[in-house]
């Protein structure tokens, strides 16, 4: 076991998707085994969505390019570059890019994204 009291990440896990978002978790349970947090940067393609969620952790989104709409609670909010969002654990969040530009963005969960507690609706 090392000493060391960092961690630098060189390769990061990349999730497999199905739908052209790209997900690489640099720290997480996928990538590190860490439960406390999770931190991934994502591409969201243009035209993308997923299913609405409620999860049980809160979610920092951090836009670098594009935009993002997302849906919190019923209320729509678009994201763009240089802004960042917090979203509490319970509220039932939809996130799409229903844009013409890929959105670059990171994302910080804490705890740390699991699909057991993000509790995705079927569509």
């Amino acid at each position: 076991m090392s000493d060391k009291k960092y961690v630098k990440q060189t390769k990061p896990f990349r999730v497999p998707t199905i739908d052209g978002k790209l997900i690489e978790e640099h720290f997480g349970h996928a990538s590190t085994g860490t439960s406390a947090f999770s931190v991934a940067h994502m591409v969201a393609p243009p035209h993308w969505s997923e299913p609405h969620q409620t999860p049980e952790f809160d979610e920092v989104t951090i836009v670098l390019s594009g935009r993002k709409l997302i849906e919190i609670d019923g209320e729509e909010v678009v994201l763009k570059a240089g802004e960042t969002l917090l979203i509490k654990a319970g509220a039932r969040v939809r996130y799409a890019n229903p844009f013409e530009e890929p959105c670059d963005y990171w994302s910080v969960c804490v705890p740390a994204f699991d699909i057991s507690t993000v509790h995705r609706e079927e569509e």
